[in-house]
């Protein structure tokens, strides 16, 4: 048994949120920061990244390691930018530049074409070697322009689906609200009974 779990992660805004997520409904449970090596993500699915990081993680650490590979996935685009969404305006992972391209992509593309889910899909190894692999899809659409400064990536521009009252995008969520919805709270609701084992 063990009361701690490395996020193999050095995005330090998705360590803060698995940490909320995790405190909700494993308050023994710490998770801590990866600061190893960071592998070559060369899987063409969620999972296949997901677990590349995770079993790296949990080799370096000695520890349980999770790791999520997420993106949005637009309809219209046939499911990109996927797994190439913190690339999508190149390999500097720049977050605004991203966000600012998918924009321009759908800029001719009115409501109800603007479908989109964002995915989550969470990887637990083990150093024993078990793996296990979850998903969480929060669908919705996108807006035609930004909006709200939460959150991050391509927060500001997702309009969940299901929302009473005026709609938001994700970046004008409170972090409580977009971490009791969002994919990755979705993902990790999957995940909780096999933490218990942990």
């Amino acid at each position: 048994m063990t009361d701690r779990v490395v996020l193999a992660t050095h995005n330090p805004h998705k360590v803060e949120e698995f940490r909320q997520i995790v405190q909700a409904t494993r308050p023994d449970l710490t998770v801590i920061g990866y600061d190893g090596p960071e592998p070559v993500e060369d899987g063409v699915t969620f999972a296949a990244n997901a677990l590349i990081k995770a079993r790296a993680a949990a080799a370096y650490t000695g520890l349980p390691a999770l790791a999520d590979d997420s993106g949005i996935c637009v309809d219209v685009l046939g499911g990109a930018p996927g797994v190439f969404s913190a690339y999508w305006a190149g390999h500097r992972k720049d977050a605004t530049a991203n966000l600012e391209l998918l924009l321009d992509q759908l800029s001719d593309i009115a409501d109800p074409h603007r479908s989109a889910q964002f995915v989550s899909t969470i990887a637990l190894v083990m150093p024993g070697g078990a793996e296990h692999v979850v998903e969480g899809v929060w669908p919705g659409r996108l807006a035609l322009a930004a909006d709200g400064s939460g959150g991050f990536g391509y927060d500001p521009i997702f309009i969940p689906d299901g929302q009473s009252g005026a709609e938001r995008t994700v970046g004008q969520f409170s972090a409580a609200e977009k971490n009791a919805a969002s994919h990755r709270a979705r993902a990790f609701a999957e995940l909780g009974p096999l933490l218990g084992e942990l």
